[in-house]
């Protein structure tokens, strides 16, 4: 009998003034990352306390450059990433998001023709919704043809305020 088990996530909450984002990190790394609800409370909150130590320094990491990405700046260093839960299309994309300099966009066909599928523009759109780390992996600098904001995870709202925040011009 094969015994399937599962990873245990530690999830932890980040307050900003935008509001409580909520990271989830596996045994690897960061593996996602949860805009604001539009309830009052995160649904789930840990105690940085009871985390192992490696995780504490990974969330330290974390919050240090969500909380510079919100002000506009360079996010700096990052933890480790665990795009692991994808399908392997779209950790390619998850990848060539996170090639994408700050300030600058691509379409979904730039990136379908960067990672060597130009015909996958739809896919790349699909992947681009699943990216389980926004903001920090950023799909928010993909936009449809014509450079139109296209559809975003978290919405329109903030994929607008993390573009404007980034000095980034749109039609």
């Amino acid at each position: 009998m094969l015994k399937i088990m599962q990873a245990k996530l530690v999830t932890l909450s980040i307050p900003t003034p935008d509001g409580v984002f909520v990271a989830h990190y596996s045994d690897k790394g960061l593996c996602g990352l949860e805009f604001p609800s539009r309830m009052k409370k995160p649904r789930i909150q840990s105690d940085t306390d009871e985390s192992p130590r490696r995780v504490r320094a990974w969330h330290a990491a974390t919050v240090k450059a969500l909380k510079r990405v919100l002000s506009g700046k360079p996010p700096g260093r990052l933890p480790p990433v665990d795009l692991s839960s994808g399908t392997d299309f779209q950790q390619r994309v998850w990848r060539a998001l996170q090639d994408i300099s700050r300030g600058k966009t691509l379409s979904y066909g730039q990136v379908a023709t960067a990672i060597g599928n130009p015909k996958a523009l739809r896919a790349v759109g699909g992947a681009c919704g699943a990216n389980p780390i926004p903001v920090l992996v950023p799909c928010h600098r993909v936009l449809a043809a014509n450079q139109r904001l296209g559809g975003f995870g978290g919405g329109l709202d903030w994929k607008r305020a993390l573009l404007t925040r980034e000095r980034v011009q749109w039609s």
